[in-house]
């Protein structure tokens, strides 16, 4: 697994690969309503307003999402998906090993 810490300045050179999960339900911590049919994701670091490309590192589908939430709070877990995103790649309601890129904001 590969992790660098972010500065808001420098999230453009992240990278990161881990395990992502699905979520969805409540209000997250940028203050928006999650939404399941939304491209949005929740991450421990990056920014609110961060495009991210995740890519699902069994099949290669990948998807743009926006982070607008903290999380996951699973260890080995680096991103939380909504189950639009999930579908989008390919990994349904469960767990998918994936790779994180920074797009921009």
């Amino acid at each position: 697994m590969t992790a660098f810490i972010v500065v808001a300045d420098r999230a453009h050179a992240f990278t990161q690969s881990g395990v992502a999960s699905v979520y969805s339900g409540g209000k997250t911590a940028n203050g928006e309503r999650a939404h399941p049919g939304r491209l949005t994701a929740a991450h421990r670091h990056l920014p609110f307003g961060t495009k991210v490309r995740v890519t699902n590192r069994r099949n290669g589908r990948s998807v743009v999402v926006r982070i607008n939430d903290r999380g996951p709070f699973v260890k080995g877990r680096v991103i939380d998906l909504t189950p639009a995103g999930a579908r989008a790649i390919g990994m349904g309601h469960g767990l998918a090993p994936v790779t994180i890129a920074v797009l921009g904001r």
